[in-house]
């Protein structure tokens, strides 16, 4: 495969540099046909126009953090994490635009320094690039408060199949002179017409879910105040690729404080959780039983034997009495749901005291025996709040009926669960266990109301699964309006609509029988898993091997 005309970036296809992006930070390893890293966003579209051209898929990706292997697969990977670009703070109109390479770390502590902030807060904030939470919806544990990813976009530079290069933005008319957004907006027009008759429009969404980033936001865009940047937030790269960012911001917290609860049992636990934002809460995390016991093994947590669940609260003020008065507001809801126990805090010392229990998961985890290992594919669950009871306890039982052990926590008050399996890959049959289970988690959350991805998007794991959470009427308009943005097919395809014969496994990185990587590529995405430097420039100081005689 030679290098596109006109493209000034780095094209490689030599193997080392191809095995440097079989992987991410979920369980899926393919290794891409290239790897494409644009020298600036005006690069992009003539790679575009390649790859239309010549009928090659192109995968973009940011740090490879995500979960849902939308950013591993195969055709051409596009790294964007080199567009880092950081314009500077609009105070006036709290904006702030990037490139899509930035990481939502990079762009907060730019937003501090003019006293505003970017509100979305997922987990993997200090690596993940905009980009890749642009194109998940990502959302994290202060959703509770603050929403996820898509209200807070206001623009997108955005490279549509035949290479346009355009900005859509929310106080602006649609660009209806490119091509691939006259054909959307033809193919929205007639979802609408359908909408009363043979479309719902309850049938384009999981009423009672309060995150979602599966599908495509069909009904958002729908609503009155909908706009096409609406639909492309969440679209995982299937219909055009991102190379800017336009953040709306807002003004940081004037104090915070934090509550951390002991419950006995699990439903009191949730049922204060399901609550919680009545009092302000910004975040609200679920650490159940099987995370207590894990924590466990790497020392005394504190948290008494016998606790079924805790609850991480957080609550933020204009000012320190503001916060404190939300502090007790919520410890006594928490008790009235029968708290055991209950610790607060306002220093910072104490607040990353109670915190760091939460944030210990993936480090236990990773120190786990090697035989077993943390496989995130059933980690993404989220039902109406009313269910989320029973969704934890059947992942539990699922979890034991499949022998095998896991671990549950998450953002109990958007009634959203993230689920680490531990996989013993020595054991005879895992991978039958594996599929077995899956299955009966997708029964699970099909039959609650709920949704496979809440925040980390469908990727080629879940996209093959839609038909169990979607019915018929949305699988169409997510089809329809995929085909309208990308006819030629080579977006990331097989991310967000299945095709025929895709699968939610294939190939697995933690499987002991696959073939290996080379030993150098090997080595590097160790280091990188090891020290969770997801954002590390994959081909830094790699250089290209010498080519076969």
């Amino acid at each position: 495969m030679e290098s596109p005309p006109d493209f000034r970036g780095v094209f490689r296809t030599d193997l080392l540099a191809r095995a440097l992006y079989a992987e991410g930070a979920g369980i899926a390893r393919c290794v891409p046909a290239g790897v494409a890293v644009p020298a600036d966003a005006d690069d992009v579209p003539a790679l575009m126009r390649w790859s239309k051209r010549e009928g090659i898929a192109l995968i973009p990706r940011g740090s490879g953090s995500g979960m849902a292997a939308g950013a591993v697969g195969p055709g051409v990977v596009v790294d964007l994490s080199r567009l880092r670009a950081m314009g500077a703070v609009d105070v006036a109109r709290g904006r702030i635009s990037v490139g899509a390479g930035a990481t939502r770390g990079e762009i907060n502590a730019a937003a501090h320094r003019a006293g505003l902030r970017f509100p979305v807060d997922p987990s993997s904030g200090a690596f993940c690039t905009i980009g890749g939470m642009v194109g998940t919806n990502a959302a994290g544990a202060r959703t509770l408060m603050f929403g996820a990813t898509r209200p807070w976009v206001h623009g997108l530079r955005c490279v549509f199949d035949d290479g346009s290069d355009v900005w859509i933005r929310r106080d602006a008319p649609w660009p209806l002179h490119v091509p691939a957004v006259r054909r959307i907006a033809d193919a929205v027009e007639q979802i609408r017409a359908q909408l009363g008759q043979r479309i719902p429009l309850h049938a384009l969404e999981h009423v009672g879910v309060r995150k979602e980033s599966s599908g495509y936001a069909i009904a958002d865009l729908l609503r009155t105040n909908g706009h096409l940047v609406d639909l492309l937030v969440g679209s995982e790269g299937t219909m055009a690729l991102f190379t800017e960012v336009e953040l709306r911001l807002i003004p940081v917290a004037g104090a915070t404080a934090t509550v951390l609860a002991v419950f006995a049992a699990l439903e009191a636990a949730t049922a204060c959780a399901v609550e919680a934002r009545h009092d302000g809460a910004t975040a609200c995390e679920l650490l159940d039983r099987t995370f207590l016991d894990v924590a466990a093994t790497d020392g005394a947590t504190g948290i008494p034997a016998g606790a079924e669940a805790v609850l991480l609260m957080e609550v933020e003020g204009d000012t320190a009495p503001a916060a404190q008065q939300a502090m007790a507001q919520l410890t006594a809801r928490a008790q009235r749901h029968g708290a055991t126990d209950v610790h607060t805090a306002v220093e910072a010392g104490d607040v990353h005291r109670l915190w760091a229990l939460r944030h210990a998961a993936s480090p236990i985890l990773s120190r786990l025996a090697p035989r077993l290992r943390s496989m995130q594919f059933i980690e993404d669950g989220c039902v109406p709040p009313d269910h989320f009871p029973r969704y934890v306890r059947g992942v539990r039982r699922a979890l034991a009926d499949a022998d095998i052990p896991g671990v549950i926590f998450g953002h109990a008050g958007d009634a959203h669960a993230h689920v680490n399996p531990l996989v013993d890959v020595t054991r005879h049959g895992w991978r039958d266990r594996v599929a077995g289970l899956l299955d009966r988690v997708c029964e699970l959350t099909a039959q609650l109301g709920g949704t496979l991805a809440g925040e980390h998007g469908d990727g080629r794991l879940r996209a093959p699964l839609l038909d169990r959470v979607w019915g018929l009427e949305a699988r169409a308009a997510f089809a329809h309006v995929k085909a309208a943005a990308d006819p030629s097919g080579v977006l990331n395809p097989g991310c967000k609509v299945a095709r025929d014969g895709d699968r939610a496994f294939t190939a697995l990185r933690h499987d002991p029988d696959a073939a290996p990587l080379p030993a150098a590529a090997r080595a590097v995405l160790d280091g990188i898993e090891g020290s969770r430097g997801w954002n590390r420039f994959r081909l830094a100081g790699i250089e290209a091997e010498p080519a076969q005689p």
